[in-house]
């Protein structure tokens, strides 16, 4: 299920991050809130949009022949998603908690690319990001052993989610496993192994909250 929530009037954009450029274009945008599990878009279908999260998380993947579901990539508050050299999605996208997120048509995107340096420039960083990750990703999923996965993985999330102490992942560990092409119970293991090393600390129930005890030793990890 997913709300309008200015379905009554137009708003201008107020795009953060590697897109601020937009806020001087006044490019009409749009917001919805996706409930936990809702689908954003899915795989072949137009991409005529571009998103951004407002708040919450957004997890994007691909599901196998087999029913296997690879994640591509995490979608966290600021970063842009959606943006395709084609015209359909390569990707299926989807809210991981309730989300809010703010949307443009492509097609304007590119009318303010055209004209504005500023933007066009915004745009060739982000796709340059976008190119970087996955390289990355391809790289974690071919040559890493679980554990560096894991610890990669960790890394990355204290980096973007920039926690001064706790980390709280909106993710669960199926996500995880999911992400890093690993199984669930792997995925466990890994980390109660850097429990055990005192490398973190688990906070509340559900595990979810992580505090990092020694960043030093978990990135030598990630080889």
């Amino acid at each position: 299920m997913f709300v309008n929530v200015n379905a009554r009037r137009p708003q201008q954009a107020r795009f953060s991050g590697v897109l601020g450029g937009l806020s001087r274009s006044q490019v009409a945008a749009s917001e919805f809130r996706y409930r936990r599990g809702t689908e954003i878009y899915g795989e072949a279908e137009p991409a005529d949009y571009v998103y951004q999260v407002v708040d919450g998380a957004v997890r994007s993947y691909k599901l196998l022949s087999d029913g296997r579901r690879q994640i591509g990539a995490f979608h966290m508050v600021g970063d842009i998603f959606g943006l395709e050299n084609c015209a359909s999605h390569r990707f299926t996208a989807e809210a991981i908690i309730d989300t809010t997120v703010r949307l443009m048509k492509r097609e304007s995107l590119e009318q303010v690319a055209e004209k504005d340096a500023i933007v066009a420039r915004d745009l060739l960083n982000m796709t340059t990001s976008n190119l970087q990750h996955a390289e990355d990703h391809m790289l974690l999923l071919g040559r890493k052993t679980s554990l560096e996965r894991v610890a990669a993985f960790l890394l990355e999330m204290d980096r973007r989610l920039q926690a001064a102490e706790v980390m709280a992942l909106p993710m669960s560990r199926r996500d995880i496993a999911d992400y890093l092409g690993l199984t669930l119970e792997t995925v466990s293991r890994a980390l109660s192994q850097l429990h055990a090393q005192g490398i973190l600390e688990f906070l509340g129930q559900t595990q979810r909250q992580i505090v990092l005890l020694d960043r030093v030793a978990l990135a030598q990890l990630d080889l």
